[in-house]
């Protein structure tokens, strides 16, 4: 039997591609594969991320947006037509004379009110706000003229807590606030042509009064301004 060829091309070892040795080139060229290989998986990742990011912000966004409208329609009131608000107690006056004069004017015996909530005025009207001291009448029923809502206060019956709650209960314009030693009640709003007296300062009638009168459309010079000329004594 003829002996077998140990040296024949089936007994050779096959050597794997990767187990060859490679060539400088090639491995330069196998490192640049391996580099855009990389950069292509992390733009994908990349892209992916900024996906997922624009995704859960749009979904916030418009969480947000639907929560800020939950919010305005569940606390929106509607507002009342003036002319429909009823309070007990308001005295009104009509065809007040609105001249400006210089000097004191004796509004409790020409017009019947005290304190004044219309009448000649001096031409320089007080600047809205908060006063701890008595107001000169002429300069603030200018105020009222414009719009304003003067609240005044008996010294002797609000102070304290009660003043603050008052001062609290206002708006932040077109309103002056102060003390009227005298009042014969607690507390007293006038606007132009109208006034009521309150028991205190938590009387909901007040709430109502500037409701109704605040910034009102039928004084004599509605929408003028409230601030930029007489600060009177006190003022905060």
């Amino acid at each position: 039997m003829p002996s077998r060829d140990t040296d024949s091309p089936a007994d050779e070892q096959v050597v794997p591609p990767s187990a060859k040795k490679l060539t400088v080139k090639q491995e330069r060229e196998q490192r640049r594969l391996e580099k855009v290989e990389k950069f292509k998986k992390e733009q994908a990742r990349a892209k992916r991320n900024r996906i997922v990011a624009i995704t859960l912000s749009s979904v916030a966004a418009v969480a947000v947006v639907a929560i800020i409208v939950a919010i305005v329609v569940s606390s929106a009131v509607p507002k009342r037509d003036p002319a429909d608000i009823a309070i007990d107690g308001v005295q009104t006056w009509e065809d007040i004379d609105y001249t400006h004069v210089q000097g004191v004017v004796d509004y409790e015996n020409e017009f019947d009110m005290n304190p004044p909530a219309g009448g000649s005025h001096n031409q320089a009207w007080l600047n809205c706000g908060i006063y701890e001291e008595p107001q000169q009448p002429e300069y603030a029923v200018h105020s009222l003229e414009h719009g304003a809502v003067w609240v005044t206060y008996n010294p002797d019956s609000v102070s304290g807590d009660d003043l603050t709650t008052l001062r609290d209960s206002l708006p932040s314009s077109y309103v002056v606030l102060s003390p009227y030693p005298g009042l014969d009640a607690p507390v007293v709003a006038s606007a132009w042509g109208a006034q009521v007296k309150l028991d205190g300062v938590d009387d909901t009638r007040l709430a109502d009064f500037v409701e109704k009168y605040w910034q009102a459309g039928d004084v004599p010079e509605p929408g003028a301004s409230c601030v930029g000329a007489i600060d009177g004594p006190g003022k905060l």
